[in-house]
């Protein structure tokens, strides 16, 4: 998954990879303190579309590349941040959902899948099977 940044203004949006398997125990512990969920809730409510959760990672990541950056620096209009699916995770979750639906509604909803899976961006990184952001 990408986590995509495209503040107002800019020319080109900030791509980072997010994947909370590999985020660091200094920023996970940080980020549990600060939005008050532990890791498992706090990778479900990124992915769900919690706006602290997504400042919160948002944060991390530019504090990685600016170490002056303060949480108070760190605001951002809904449409400039969204997350990205990989395309090996696109295929896998298109592999989980084809065995679900049916009919009319499910072909939809396939389709849907299809187009998303030829938009997306590969990740370079992804060994095998693409893993869903959602940390165990």
């Amino acid at each position: 998954m990408f986590l995509v940044y495209s503040p107002e203004g800019s020319e080109e949006p900030k791509r980072w990879k997010y994947n909370p398997r590999k985020i660091m125990s200094a920023e996970r512990e940080w980020i549990e303190r600060r939005t008050e969920r532990n890791w498992s809730e706090f990778t479900k409510d990124v992915v769900q579309g919690s706006s602290l959760c997504r400042r919160a990672l948002l944060y991390t990541f530019l504090k990685r590349e600016h170490p002056q950056v303060r949480w108070e620096d760190v605001d951002f209009a809904w449409d400039e941040l969204k997350l990205e699916y990989t395309k090996g995770e696109l295929i896998e979750l298109r592999a989980t959902v084809a065995d679900s639906v049916s009919g009319d509604q499910g072909s939809a909803v396939l389709a849907k899948l299809d187009q998303e899976i030829a938009d997306a961006h590969e990740d370079p990184e992804e060994e095998g099977k693409a893993q869903l952001p959602v940390a165990d």
